[in-house]
């Protein structure tokens, strides 16, 4: 797909509204058929919610500041967009990149674990990287302090990502500012988030989902039971990818995570040859492109249409189809419903064609 400036800033703007994550930007793609048009429907729904669209002067300097910064920007449906990335369902709208793009064409796999790592899981992960890298594989990682950082000092020589939570001209954390530029000249750095943008708390799962979708698999080295690397891992298993795990000693709280891990199903790792033997029959996926479940639909949605679907949702995802059927409606018409009480805050959009109320 090649998309003309004009849909390329629409897609930014859209992307930057609020309310509007992967899956209702999907979604909006495909009730209008671009961005463009998208936009020119938006203002009176979102008015509804209480949001507005960010202005057009917001949408040029982020343009401006990744100009400035030598950053890419890429969308979902481009042809240089990563093909394990596109095959999440659904994608991030968009990625912002610093390097060498090239690096997440070529087969990826994710070493992630403790921030507060001993020195042997470091170790482990800084050689484990560096068998990877030599073999052929590229290195994903999240710039952490730790297990992060250990692994991509360990894949620098032979190509490493680093996804960040904020823009990809955040710095974070700090004192890995030396191994950023590092990355920078000699890796990729990545992100969703716009340029400028200060890493927060929210933003870590958002991270943690391309870092796992970018790669065949995910292996976590050291991690306590609560932690973003256990996060990484639940959203790598439930995009298909392979989980490994490396065993630790039960005394320590940081072997917890990948012990119950493997107690879960994970591959057991101890080294290069364990990820070479559950690679060798992995297909790299492919996104068939979902149907399109708008169509069909009316073009507008009658009020009481809306109230009725919307008194169905529950904090329970339900599918879409299930909610056409209890109703008697078609199914465009349901999730074109759906998508305005999404807009409007009250709905929540899951992947797989699920739907849960916003709590009020």
């Amino acid at each position: 797909m090649t998309l003309s400036d004009a849909e390329r800033f629409a897609r930014l703007r859209l992307a930057r509204t609020d309310q509007i994550g992967p899956v209702t930007f999907r979604q909006l793609l495909d009730r209008f058929g671009s961005a463009q048009r998208a936009l020119e429907a938006l203002p009176e729904l979102i008015r509804r919610g209480g949001q507005a669209l960010p202005s057009i002067e917001t949408v040029e300097a982020e343009i401006e500041a990744g100009e400035r910064a030598g950053a890419r920007l890429m969308f979902a449906g481009e042809a240089d967009y990563p093909e394990m990335l596109a095959a999440v369902d659904p994608p991030p709208p968009l990625l912002w990149t610093l390097g060498n793009v090239n690096l997440m064409a070529r087969p990826c796999i994710a070493v992630v674990g403790a921030r507060i790592a001993s020195a042997g899981g470091q170790r482990i992960a800084r050689g484990l990287s560096q068998q990877l890298g030599e073999a052929g594989h590229v290195v994903v990682s999240g710039l952490a302090r730790g297990i992060d950082g250990a692994a991509h000092t360990g894949a620098l020589p032979t190509g490493t990502v680093a996804v960040l939570g904020g823009g990809v001209d955040d710095v974070y954390p700090p004192d890995n500012a030396d191994l950023y530029v590092r990355i920078a000249e000699q890796g990729c750095i990545v992100s969703e988030s716009p340029m400028g943008a200060r890493a927060q708390a929210r933003d870590f799962p958002r991270r943690n989902r391309i870092i796992s979708g970018l790669s065949r698999g995910v292996i976590v080295v050291e991690a306590e039971l609560r932690s973003g690397s256990l996060i990484t891992a639940r959203l790598a298993a439930e995009q298909g990818r392979d989980v490994f795990a490396v065993p630790g000693s039960p005394l320590d709280p940081r072997s917890r995570g990948p012990n119950e891990l493997l107690r879960q199903g994970a591959i057991l790792c101890e080294g290069l040859e364990d990820v070479e033997r559950a690679f060798s029959t992995l297909r790299t996926l492919r996104d068939p492109g979902p149907d399109n479940p708008f169509t069909g639909a009316p073009d507008q949605i009658e009020a009481a249409v809306i109230e009725q679907v919307a008194a169905l949702l529950s904090p329970t995802p339900t599918p879409r189809d299930e909610l056409a059927r209890a109703l008697g409606l078609p199914i465009g018409t349901v999730a074109a419903a759906l998508l305005e009480l999404s807009l409007a805050g009250r709905a929540a959009l899951l992947p797989g064609g699920l739907a849960a109320a916003e709590p009020p």
